[in-house]
């Protein structure tokens, strides 16, 4: 995939496109609908590029920011889910206040028929656009009698309340990671590199690999999870994991939300420094403040257990 970070990047001589426009925040089963039937409408046209537009940061992170939600995706993993689901080329458009103020007509002027020679264009039902959200489906369909291309508004049959960045944010607020699977249609995940801890873990037989959460991107409540840890560099095999999101309460509370995995039965993994994903699958229980080392152990013991019933792993012990 061809990732271009201004209107300025896109070639000029990228011929004929077509073009599905969005946040695509998580790229959950409502995008991956919209991308599919664009698919289709660039082979029936037989069209060789398909397009995503998408914006960076996300608009209400510039227009009211004490308001902006947090991001399920960086541009980076949203590049790689988008070119999964049959994207093949990506626009990132730098939002600005001065973007935000562009008019509707301006925005499908400078982006759809200038810069990306638009053939058609497929977007969700809802998809509004230009100053004050003025610009919608309608708005593309007239404006493409004159411009040359043809506009597709696509119902989300699984319903907006499913099919919905705000479901799938609200799902890990609540530490229901099976419900963000079930709308994004894979485990729900986040990405880093791996720090060095208090070490704790490891003193207490459970050595962890640590990823910082930061407040712009999402992550599950705390609590312990069961889920899949894969390095991105090197060997991609997942492996098996039980997950605390949190900060520590029993020692007092780290300053620092962070993500730690602790992968089954492994003490001789050197992570450190390396960049990984950790997927969520299912949640064994909230965060507990322990009144001793003891109590905690004990219940470290316990959520290894359950992590291997909710993996399939029971027979690796």
């Amino acid at each position: 995939m061809r990732i271009w970070r201004s209107i300025d990047d896109v070639p000029a001589d990228l011929g004929r496109t077509v073009v599905t426009i969005g946040n695509f925040d998580g790229v959950h089963l409502g995008h991956q609908h919209v991308v599919r039937r664009a698919r289709e409408v660039a082979r029936d046209r037989g069209v060789e590029h398909l397009v995503a537009v998408t914006f960076d940061p996300h608009p209400i992170a510039v227009l009211r920011p004490e308001h902006a939600p947090p991001t399920l995706t960086t541009v980076e993993t949203r590049a790689v889910l988008l070119a999964d689901a049959g994207v093949d080329d990506l626009l990132v458009v730098p939002f600005t206040r001065d973007i935000a103020a562009w008019t509707p007509e301006r925005f499908i002027e400078e982006i759809l028929v200038d810069a990306l020679h638009a053939t058609a264009v497929v977007v969700g039902a809802n998809f509004r656009f230009g100053h004050r959200a003025a610009g919608d489906v309608s708005t593309l369909r007239e404006a493409g009698k004159s411009h040359d291309f043809v506009t597709e508004g696509i119902a989300l049959d699984g319903g907006p309340q499913v099919w919905s960045s705000t479901y799938v944010r609200n799902c890990l607020a609540a530490g229901d990671v099976e419900g963000a699977a079930e709308a994004l249609g894979r485990p729900f995940t986040v990405r880093g590199e791996v720090v060095k801890g208090d070490q704790r873990g490891r003193e207490l037989g459970y050595p962890t690999a640590n990823v910082p959460t930061t407040g712009m991107h999402a992550a599950p409540a705390d609590g312990v999870y069961a889920g899949w840890l894969r390095r991105l560099e090197g060997d991609p095999t997942p492996l098996p994991a039980a997950i605390s999101v949190g900060t520590n309460p029993t020692f007092d509370g780290d300053r620092e939300r962070r993500v730690e995995s602790y992968v089954l039965d492994r003490d001789d993994l050197e992570l450190y420094g390396v960049p990984v994903e950790v997927a969520f699958v299912a949640r064994l229980r909230g965060m507990v403040r322990f009144d001793s080392i003891d109590d905690l152990v004990a219940t470290m013991a316990d959520d290894v257990a359950r992590a291997r019933v909710a993996l399939g792993r029971e027979d690796q012990t």
